[in-house]
């Protein structure tokens, strides 16, 4: 299967640049801004033992190595194909190893201070606005794509919306306003099961039963993230990111 098959597969999209979150005029710091906040949520170290985010991750750097080639991104942009068999994409690559050429090891530190920051911020209620309208009101949909979102924060998050709904500053979708009580009910029963699933595996695992170790792995199991870690990012790379490489063109595939 070729790349732009897999990303619609596997994100729903055969878009290279709505895989990463990204305009088609993003530039490449923003492309690489936007490989790193998708690939993170599906980084081996942070999803173990888990094969379709591991196929994911694995996606993610073959698009990130075509758009951030000056070469086969003008192609893309040009003729909506891809190169399938140039050194850039092949098989044998090892993509953790290359992610790790990009971006330094981020702790679990990090990853909490971002998420202490990101909570109850103008960025967070921003981001919230954006998923309401980009997914039309759906709940189940706007809880997967907020970053840091567990079912805890839902009623935090609907708050958010009705307000920007009484303001004027968003439309009162039917999907949000009218819910029915059995999609809420189901979003409940989600949750618990992948409660259940995280304590279990904090048990099986030998690790600390605390609030912080299960909270991180009902994240680990959820779904993708899609959006913002704008201000988290561009300090992690002012601080430590490094010039990627490129690739080199050859025989191309169909979009």
């Amino acid at each position: 299967m070729g790349l732009l098959e897999c990303c619609e597969g596997l994100f729903g999209t055969s878009n290279l640049y709505q895989v990463l979150g990204v305009e088609k005029e993003a530039s490449e710091a923003e492309i690489r801004r936007g490989y790193y906040k998708v690939s993170l949520q599906v980084h081996p170290d942070r999803v173990p033992d888990n094969e379709q985010a591991t196929e994911k991750f694995q996606v993610l750097g073959k698009v990130y190595a075509i758009l951030s080639d000056k070469e086969q991104r003008a192609v893309y942009d040009e003729q909506g194909i891809v190169d399938e068999e140039s050194d850039t994409l092949r098989q044998d690559r090892s993509w953790d190893e290359y992610w790790r050429l990009l971006f330094p090891k981020i702790t679990v530190d990090d990853i909490k201070a971002f998420e202490a920051k990101y909570k109850g911020s103008e960025e967070e209620a921003s981001d919230v606005r954006k998923s309401y309208m980009d997914h039309k009101g759906n709940m189940d949909r706007i809880m997967v794509s907020v970053l840091c979102c567990t079912y805890e924060d839902e009623p935090r998050i609907r708050e958010i919306i009705e307000k920007a709904i009484a303001a004027g500053e968003l439309p009162a979708f039917d999907a949000f306003t009218n819910e029915p009580e059995k999609k809420k009910a189901a979003r409940k029963r989600q949750a618990n099961r992948e409660k259940r699933e995280a304590e279990k595996m904090t048990k099986d695992m030998g690790l600390v039963d605390d609030e912080d170790s299960l909270k991180a792995l009902i994240q680990a199991r959820q779904k993708s993230r899609e959006q913002k870690m704008d201000s988290f990012l561009t300090d992690l790379e002012a601080k430590y990111c490094k010039k990627g490489g490129k690739g080199r063109a050859g025989k191309k595939g169909k979009k």
